[in-house]
C-alpha cells in the first residue's frame, strides 16, 4: 500500500520540506522455521512501483541482496580502506575503487562459497601454492596431497586473520578472512622468494 510520511513538527524548519509518499510492503515467512527460531517478518518502505506481483516480487529480491551490498561496501571501505586513501583526482580514485572491487568481490565470494559448497576441494579457488602453503602450517605432520575441503582451507586463512575457531564460533566473518587473505598472500610470497634463494 502506498503511505504518506509527513514532515515532522520538530524540524527546525519544516516549512521547507514536502511529505514524502512511500509503497509500503509487508513480507512475512507463512511457515516458522523448523529449527524453532524466529518467523521472518519485514515492514518494508521503498519509492519503486508496486503495482503489479512482478515488480512487488522485484522489490523484495533486491532488498534480499541489500545485506550482500552493505558486506561489498564495509569490505571496500573497512577491509581496503578505500576512504582512508585520500587521492587527489577523481581517475585515481576510479582506478582504485575498479581494484578493490575485484578484491572486495573475491572475498565475498570465498566466504559464501565455503558456506555453500564447503565439502568441495579447496583448490578450486585456491591455486597449489596457497593450500599447499596453509596444509604445511596447520598440519604440518600430514603426508597427503590432497587439497584440503574448502570449509577447512577457509578457516584455516581466517585463522590466520585471528579467528579462534572453536566449537562455537561458528563460520569466520569478512574481517577475519580479509586479514587472513593478506597474511596468506605475503606467505605465499615470502615462500616464493625463499624458494629462490
Amino acid at each position: 500500500m502506498a503511505i504518506t510520511l509527513d514532515v515532522t513538527r520538530h524540524h527546525p524548519k519544516p516549512h521547507t520540506l514536502e511529505p514524502v509518499t512511500l509503497n509500503a510492503i509487508l513480507v512475512e515467512a507463512p511457515i516458522p522455521p523448523a529449527d524453532g527460531r524466529q518467523l521472518i517478518r519485514w515492514l518494508l518502505l521503498t519509492t519503486l512501483p508496486i503495482d503489479t506481483p512482478e515488480q512487488l516480487l522485484q522489490a523484495v529480491q533486491w532488498h534480499r541482496y541489500r545485506w550482500l551490498i552493505e558486506c561489498f561496501h564495509f569490505t571496500l571501505k573497512r577491509g581496503c580502506g578505500l576512504e582512508d586513501l585520500q587521492l587527489e583526482t577523481a581517475f585515481r580514485l576510479r582506478q582504485a575503487l575498479v581494484t578493490y572491487a575485484i578484491v572486495a568481490w573475491r572475498l565475498m565470494w570465498l566466504t559464501y562459497r565455503a558456506r555453500l559448497t564447503p565439502d568441495e576441494p579447496c583448490d578450486t579457488v585456491l591455486n597449489p601454492a596457497e593450500w599447499r602453503l596453509l596444509k604445511r602450517k596447520f598440519t604440518p605432520k600430514s603426508r597427503s596431497k590432497t587439497p584440503p575441503s574448502l570449509r577447512q582451507a577457509i578457516r584455516w586463512i581466517a585463522q590466520l586473520g585471528g579467528f579462534l575457531a572453536r566449537k562455537q564460533d561458528g563460520e569466520p566473518g569478512l574481517k577475519t578472512l580479509w586479514r587472513g587473505l593478506t597474511k596468506l598472500h605475503h606467505l605465499v610470497e615470502g615462500a616464493q622468494l625463499a624458494s629462490k634463494t
